[in-house]
């Protein structure tokens, strides 16, 4: 993918209301490599209330280092956040693009998350 389809791309994720509406987005995308990732993850998002947050979590299977399954889930954003944080992520998970450039891709300014 050209540099100016994918800030087009990224730009028109980034117009969308919510993570399945993005899901759906990529699933309709010309690059079938991204068509496949975006496919790849349908069924693997949960919504937990933690904290008084509804945060949106990747649950995915791996296996362990004892060769057995177990589940992980990895915090993506809360529902209701800019959907730009879905976007960055997929992204980095999927195409190892930094988070920074598909900020820059949208025209927006990426803000490293503050150390706890």
């Amino acid at each position: 993918m050209q540099q100016d389809q994918f800030e087009t791309l990224v730009k028109s994720l980034c117009e969308k209301d919510s993570l399945p509406l993005v899901l759906e987005a990529l699933k309709a995308c010309e690059e079938q490599e991204v068509v496949e990732a975006a496919e790849s993850l349908t069924g693997q998002f949960k919504l937990a209330e933690i904290d008084g947050e509804k945060r949106i979590y990747h649950v995915s299977i791996q296996e362990n280092d004892e060769g057995e399954e177990q589940e992980y889930a990895e915090w993506i954003m809360n529902d209701g956040d800019d959907v730009i944080k879905f976007v960055a992520w997929f992204f980095f998970d999927m195409f190892e693009i930094k988070q920074k450039d598909v900020y820059q891709a949208a025209g927006r300014t990426y803000q490293q998350p503050k150390r706890k």
